[in-house]
């Protein structure tokens, strides 16, 4: 299939990760979808210059080891095409442990999928009480600010861990383990990172990780309607 320009349609699709492609970096699972989008014969718009690229956006970074059911990437189409038949087209060209799980056309012109997410919702599994969990969440909401020191490798980072979480609370307990959930911060200002929050909490390292859905950004319906007709430059 010859690289096409043009660009017809932009979809924005929700896709799952698995425990098989939990190991699949964030470059990696783009990767696999221009893969499965190709053979899928679905008609990818690319961009110009001499090393054309595929117009996909994987939204944000999912730690390895780290499932999901909310991710989201947005595709620019050369040829238009029906949201629910390129879902179910593109799903066999997938690699196991991705699952795409619906797709709805977005304005052209709107803001990058990037640039509109804000904050991640994770469902953090702690070999913990319930009781102890509690206890190390109330004083970490009730701070103003929570100092942190981030250090990987040779490389050390200090910032305002709470800034970085908006919600947090027990949501459930049993056979010796706790669940928090968390909503953290994911954009350019900041990502909060849920094995941070558990140490910081002073609990054991959590046996499961997994993200439930990104956030976005809210636009307001004249916005939209004046950026899909390629109008507002606001």
């Amino acid at each position: 299939m010859n690289a096409s320009h043009e660009k017809a349609q932009r979809l924005r699709v929700r896709f799952a990760r698995g425990r098989e492609a939990a190991e699949i970096g964030h470059l990696d699972v783009a990767r696999c979808w221009e893969r499965a989008l190709r053979e899928a014969g679905i008609a990818v718009s690319y961009s110009q210059g001499n090393r054309p690229q595929p117009r996909i956006t994987v939204a944000a970074g999912l730690p390895v080891g780290v499932t999901s059911e909310g991710e989201l990437l947005d595709v620019v189409l050369a040829e238009r095409s029906d949201p629910a038949q390129l879902v179910e087209r593109v799903q066999p060209h997938l690699p196991p442990g991705l699952a795409a799980r619906e797709a709805r056309e977005v304005g052209m012109g709107l803001p990058s999928i990037t640039a509109a997410v804000r904050w991640a919702d994770y469902e953090v599994d702690v070999p913990a009480g319930e009781r102890d969990a509690a206890c190390a969440v109330e004083p970490f909401l009730a701070a103003a600010t929570f100092h942190w020191v981030d250090t990987r490798g040779e490389k050390t980072r200090e910032y305002d861990l709470r800034a970085l979480v908006q919600e947090l609370r027990v949501a459930g307990a049993g056979d010796g383990a706790v669940r928090l959930a968390m909503r953290l911060r994911c954009d350019a200002g900041g990502v909060g990172r849920p094995d941070q929050v558990v140490k910081a909490l002073g609990l054991p390292q959590a046996a499961r990780i997994h993200r439930a859905r990104l956030v976005l950004a809210e636009a307001s319906p004249a916005r939209e309607a004046w950026r899909r007709r390629g109008r507002y430059t606001g």
